[in-house]
């Protein structure tokens, strides 16, 4: 048995190498002197030596032959340093192609083929991250690198211990600023979305994208602008839903991340609002009379420790609430609170609901609920926003769907 394993482990190591080799050949061609041949030779070469050290005890051989295989590409890079080429990715690359082989002969054929592909990956996306380096400005850089301190150095050191008079102690610092990291961490993937697909587009993806950073921003802007002569209500509403369904999803996703048993109970609920949602949108889609176009703000980083430390705030807040007015109140006092702050709100209710639920202080139905109800109060909000600034066109077609959603809503909640 032992014959065949080996065998295929060196099979996967060679493999491995030709993966990258392709990658570096297609782009930088062949006449560098690491292509696929060569780099399916470095893994085979980094399979030999893990076997060498591993079953066979020959350690000195192992490393002899690692120091031929950096002598060698270090030669070749001096050589294309003197025709002006100084970067160095397709030598790392080989460099890092010799310790998959050396993972293979180990028997971590798996975690070789995760990091591969990994390399690969970013390898063949080159292009892409160096545009969006230059679309990341300095100030998102240093705002990142203070979160990331604060994220990774602070966060283990933050007391995991709840705080508050009994039955309120719900307040606990770890839990909260995990919350700000989780929020964080998807605002940030949106924002950096956004930076990438550019601000200017077609109204529903502009709508979509919008949706991701803040489906109120959308709303008000495209609501304000349907009062301009010549704007088409329809387009511009048709961008107003697609962002009211981002957050729909949204709203599922956050939940599932921190209490899967919720976030499912939620995805039924949510999946009655989205057929609404979507049904509306592709009505709209059919009756539009041109392809209008719309901007896109990225907005700040939501890395700024201000931002998080507000959500930190806002989060802790809606969690004592929330829990006072079902301790006291029972679950209509749970429910209330859940609308009030969907008013302005629905990231924080919604992680609150999901960690009560999760740490049994609620159940997972009365949590589902609250959420819903949140949701529905904060489309409310935004469908009067859009009554009040758009035109009468918007007003008239964005109320009737706002009530389908309003009554879809109530029905999902009492489903649940």
């Amino acid at each position: 048995m032992e014959d065949p394993q080996l065998a295929l482990r060196f099979a996967i190591a060679i493999g491995l190498g030709m993966l990258l080799g392709l990658e570096r050949e297609r782009a930088k061609g062949e006449e560098e002197g690491l292509g696929v041949r060569t780099f399916a030779l470095i893994a085979l070469a980094g399979a030999i030596a893990g076997y060498l050290d591993d079953a066979l005890g020959l350690t000195g051989f192992a490393l002899i032959l690692f120091a031929a295989v950096v002598t060698i590409i270090v030669s070749l890079y001096w050589v294309t340093a003197l025709r002006g080429d100084t970067g160095v990715t397709t030598e790392t690359s080989a460099l890092l192609c010799f310790m998959l082989g050396v993972l293979c002969a180990r028997g971590q054929t798996q975690l070789a083929a995760w990091m591969a592909v990994a390399m690969a990956l970013l390898l063949a996306l080159r292009e892409w991250l160096h545009r969006l380096a230059r679309k990341i400005e300095p100030a998102d850089v240093e705002a990142t690198l203070k979160f990331g301190i604060v994220t990774l150095i602070i966060l283990p050191l933050v007391p995991d211990h709840n705080y508050g008079p009994e039955p309120l102690n719900v307040l606990n610092p770890y839990k909260i600023w995990l919350m700000v990291v989780l929020i964080s961490g998807l605002n940030f993937a949106s924002y950096v979305l956004v930076k990438t697909v550019g601000a200017e587009h077609g109204i529903g993806i502009a709508g979509l994208l919008g949706g991701l950073v803040s489906s109120t921003a959308v709303t008000l802007g495209f609501s304000q602008r349907s009062r301009q002569p010549g704007e088409d209500a329809s387009a511009l509403a048709l961008g107003i839903l697609l962002a009211w369904t981002v957050m729909f999803f949204r709203v599922v996703i956050m939940t599932w991340l921190i209490n899967p048993p919720l976030g499912l109970r939620l995805a039924v609920a949510m999946a009655l609002l989205c057929v609404v949602s979507l049904g509306a949108c592709y009505w709209l889609w059919r009756r539009r009379k041109q392809q209008e176009r719309g901007q896109v703000e990225a907005g700040h980083n939501p890395f700024e420790l201000d931002q998080a430390i507000k959500f930190g705030l806002l989060f802790g807040v809606v969690t004592f609430i929330a829990k006072a007015a079902q301790v006291y109140l029972g679950d209509a006092g749970l429910y209330l609170a859940a609308g009030v702050a969907g008013l302005t709100d629905v990231d924080a209710i919604t992680l609150a609901m999901a960690n009560l639920a999760k740490s049994g202080e609620q159940s997972v139905t009365v949590a589902a609920r609250a959420v819903v109800i949140a949701a529905l109060a904060n489309t409310l909000v935004k469908s009067g926003m859009a009554a009040s600034v758009g035109s009468p066109e918007l007003r008239r077609i964005t109320l009737p769907i706002s009530g389908l959603l309003f009554a879809a809503g109530v029905a999902a909640a009492f489903l649940i």
